[in-house]
């Protein structure tokens, strides 16, 4: 048996071992060409074996970030010059008949060898691990609600069982931590969700108008009532009817609203006769209604009507292990508003925002990341792009106050400063949150890439300049 024949044996039997694995194996040459493919990763891409050799690379895995920067370089960006050996990055994957799936992918350069091969990659089919993950993520919300942490998994308990009855709900905690969110989860998981789900904010309006609001009008019922009109009572027939910040009503219409929650009909100003309605109400409110019973500022009837089955939301600062998911959700609203990518943020960012106590709750939470996204100068927030308050309540107390310093002269801008202006990134703080991130990741570049947002290329030639 001579040397030729051994080589082609030991050829036969690698291919043979390459198609009894589960995971999907290529091998590229320097031209960037498919030179051996087991079945694993014919399955996975949805592609003929024999018919993907010689296939260019990025023709494989169009509409990923690795398949995008080797088509527009034309050259594989595995290459030690580049100080990159390795590259691990999960991608969705869209095949040819349409079908997608997930893959966690290994690219890894081969040392130099008389074969011609340039790298080899590896497939992992991710797709049960994505739905598992999607299945997770379900379980730590409710509607638009968002939380993992004990108080929200309670809340989502409470919530649903409220939905299954009929009877009137009232919702407590501090402004902006989602009280309407709630009630809409619990008029979607009801029985009433077919039906309207009606907000009204009763501290909006002056009596007056808050009367033919609630209770609608006829025609010259005063003046300016040039047409008759319902009020939400009406509107929300057949489904629920949310009367927010239900402790600011004054003493007479709290009486006028007590009769039509008792009687469940409403008379329309300028009317004499009743109208039935068939309506759930949930009301809420930041304000303590049981102190304002006892000091006779709420009727204490009209309380206990409303208070029959009470939720109550915890503020944002109770909810640490929430900033996380909430951040990472309302990121990605604020990227569907203003188009683009959503942004990350750096580990230094979300530890000052998983600090902060949040007076404002969720509401400011939002305003916050809002504020970060039109000051970040790249795909990643850093901390110092966040609103000046949050900062604040981040620093250590022992830590002195800055001396005041001289306001700085106006800067000439060569383009107008608008929401979308990017000014350009301070080169040492950039530089400082790289060192820290590779020393965290134990200098695994691919690692610390990931977690400051961008690629690893950008990594790469962010090293390479000179440290000012």
């Amino acid at each position: 048996m001579n040397e030729w024949t051994l080589r082609v044996d030991a050829i036969d039997t690698l291919k043979v071992m390459l198609d009894s694995l589960e995971e999907g194996v290529l091998f590229l040459d320097e031209k960037r060409r498919v030179v051996e493919i087991n079945a694993a990763a014919a399955r996975l891409l949805g592609k003929d074996g024999h018919q993907a050799i010689e296939t260019l690379c990025p023709t494989l895995f169009t509409d990923t970030q690795c398949g995008h920067e080797c088509d527009e370089r034309g050259y594989c960006s595995l290459a030690r010059e580049h100080g990159e050996t390795r590259k691990v990055q999960d991608i969705a994957l869209r095949r040819d008949d349409g079908s997608e799936v997930a893959l966690r992918m290994w690219a890894m350069l081969l040392p130099a060898n008389d074969a011609g091969l340039h790298c080899s990659i590896i497939l992992r089919d991710r797709s049960r691990e994505v739905a598992l993950e999607a299945e997770v993520r379900e379980r730590w919300r409710l509607g638009g609600l968002v939380g993992r942490s004990p108080p929200m998994q309670a809340l989502y308990a409470q919530i649903l069982r409220a939905a299954a009855s009929d009877a009137s709900v009232l919702i407590t905690g501090e402004s902006g931590v989602g009280k309407e969110l709630v009630a809409r989860a619990l008029h979607d998981n009801s029985p009433r969700a077919r039906g309207p789900f009606v907000p009204l904010d009763c501290g909006a309006l002056p009596e007056n108008l808050l009367e033919s609001e609630l209770f609608g009008h006829a025609r010259g019922a005063f003046s300016g009532a040039a047409a008759a009109r319902v009020g939400r009572f009406e509107a929300a027939g057949g489904g629920t009817l949310m009367l927010d910040e239900i402790g600011e009503i004054s003493a007479p219409m709290q009486t006028k609203l007590l009769r039509v929650l008792q009687e469940r009909e409403v008379v329309r100003l300028g009317e004499n006769h009743p109208r039935k309605v068939d309506v759930r109400v949930v009301a809420a409110t930041h304000r303590d209604l049981a102190a304002m019973v006892r000091r006779g500022e709420f009727r204490e009837d009209l309380y206990y009507r409303l208070r029959v089955l009470p939720l109550h939301v915890v503020p944002l600062r109770e909810r640490g292990d929430d900033i996380a998911l909430l951040a990472g959700r309302m990121l990605g609203q604020l990227a569907e508003r203003h188009g683009g990518a959503p942004l990350r943020i750096a580990s230094e960012a979300m530890a000052a925002l998983e600090t902060c106590p949040w007076p404002g709750n969720v509401r400011q939470l939002f305003n916050a990341l809002e504020f970060a996204a039109v000051h970040a100068d790249g795909p990643i927030i850093l901390r110092r792009h966040l609103p000046p308050e949050v900062l604040e309540s981040d620093r250590p107390a022992r830590e002195p106050p800055p001396e005041p310093s001289e306001p700085s002269p106006p800067c000439a801008l060569s383009e107008p400063l608008t929401r979308y202006y990017r000014p350009a990134a301070a080169p040492d703080e950039e530089s400082a949150l790289i060192r820290r991130t590779l020393a965290e990741t134990g200098g695994n570049r691919a690692e610390a890439a990931r977690r400051l947002g961008m690629s690893r290329t950008t990594l790469w030639k962010r090293l390479r300049q000179p440290i000012r």
